[in-house]
């Protein structure tokens, strides 16, 4: 159980760094149809069909369920709601990793459509549960550091949902590529600043517990 607690914060970690390279190395193309100023991420991984885009949102995936349960394990102040929202988040990274999407100007089908709404809800998830736990955090001493960046970046998140809605609505889907990106970069740096503190609480406790060992 005690190295289970010590992976955890290890897969976040290198999953969250994996997820972000796989997921720049898959927005440079060489051709000039693929815009991902203006195309989704989704959108830009139906018509580039490399895999490096599904293969970063899976491995994302996978490191926030790896970071959910080290919270979990931590015993980390996030609440209740604010953890199901997370596996909530999780469970839509690898759902859009393996449900593809059609390419832009062509009619949605079920799969597409099932992408559609998991990636919404994907979106919506990580903001509020970044709300529900900054007063959790802010209240504990060992997770009161990071407090203030997830508020600031659960804000960040508010902010990208309602400029995402406004270019996916009224707004003529203009620039939607950019402002999904930053969103989605908003919602990454949320987790990793979690997973970060969350393996500096382990491995710091675990040197300690070594050292009194060592020294006892």
């Amino acid at each position: 159980m005690l190295a289970l607690k010590r992976l955890y914060p290890l897969v976040a970690c290198a999953g969250i760094v994996m997820a972000a390279v796989a997921t720049v190395v898959g927005q440079i193309d060489p051709d000039p149809y693929l815009d991902p100023l203006n195309l989704t991420i989704s959108e830009y991984a139906a018509l580039d069909r490399g895999g490096a885009t599904e293969f970063a949102m899976a491995t994302l995936g996978v490191a926030s369920l790896a970071l959910v349960a080290g919270l979990r394990a931590a015993r980390a102040p996030i609440g209740a709601a604010a953890e199901r929202l997370m596996l909530a988040w999780s469970a839509a990274l690898v759902v859009i990793a393996i449900v593809p999407t059609t390419a832009p100007g062509l009619a949605l089908d079920l799969t597409a459509q099932v992408h559609r709404y998991v990636s919404i809800a994907a979106f919506v998830a990580m903001p509020v549960a970044g709300a529900l736990m900054v007063t959790r955090l802010r209240e504990d001493e060992r997770w009161r550091a990071v407090a203030r960046p997830v508020e600031w970046l659960a804000l960040a998140g508010g902010f990208g949902l309602l400029a995402i809605t406004y270019v996916a609505l009224p707004g003529d889907r203009v620039l939607i590529g950019l402002v999904e990106r930053l969103l989605l970069g908003a919602e990454v740096a949320l987790i990793g600043v979690l997973a970060v503190r969350l393996a500096q609480l382990t491995w710091v406790r675990s040197a300690a517990r070594a050292s009194r060992a060592a020294l006892g």
